[in-house]
């Protein structure tokens, strides 16, 4: 029995920016959502609705394209980063508050899965641009403090909650159930800790706090 061909779709204009675009968001979420086994041209491609071959005319190869995701999830974490220092310089923030937005950015933002996916790809060179912002995130954190020790101190939190956010990112949820734990139990412990690091004299008050 004769069956009519499907109708194609009419294909969209798209330009280079835009397919870049596209293909660099739906690689993240492959990323976030089945790890990084699944970004590579042929699933970018049934993402974002182009031929494998488009797809590779675009970002030249599936290293150049795994690049150019791990670079802008990068600049992500470090406007993640940023936002957390501009927070602390309007003494305003409360040590909740500060774990949020490093947990978020390792989690919700992805960069968990993409530390320990550049780690095990030896391209390591990727997280040059987050030194600056981590050591920005250290002088802020000092300037909130009145210790001697202070710089010695922020260096070890500052660790500390980066190893914790990414850890959580990663195990995070496997852990918690194992442990009965809620989803905001490691945030709620590095929120609790974090002030510890900086006594005797603590954190500088916001003015008007008298």
């Amino acid at each position: 029995m004769y069956k009519p061909a499907r109708p194609r779709e009419k294909r969209r204009n798209r330009s280079g920016a835009e397919v870049r675009e596209e293909g660099l968001a739906a690689a993240r979420r492959l990323l976030l959502d089945r790890g990084p086994g699944a970004v590579t041209l042929a699933n970018i491609g049934e993402e974002i609705g182009m031929s494998h071959a488009n797809v590779l005319h675009h970002f030249g190869s599936a290293a150049a394209l795994q690049s150019s995701l791990m670079g802008s999830m990068i600049a992500d974490l470090t406007t993640a980063l940023d936002d957390v220092v501009d927070l602390l310089r309007t003494d305003t923030a409360a040590p909740r508050t500060v774990a949020d937005r490093v947990f978020d950015a390792f989690g919700k933002g992805g960069a968990g899965q993409l530390a320990a996916w550049i780690v095990l790809s030896g391209d390591v060179g990727q997280l040059d641009p987050v030194r600056k912002a981590v050591r920005e995130l250290v002088d802020a954190l000092v300037a909130r403090s009145q210790l001697e020790a202070a710089p010695e101190r922020v260096r070890a939190v500052v660790m500390m909650m980066a190893v914790c956010a990414f850890g959580d990112a990663v195990i995070g949820p496997h852990l918690r159930a194992m442990l009965d734990q809620g989803d905001d139990a490691m945030r709620d412990l590095v929120a609790h800790i974090l002030p510890l690091f900086l006594v005797p004299s603590g954190l500088v008050p916001p003015p008007g706090s008298d």
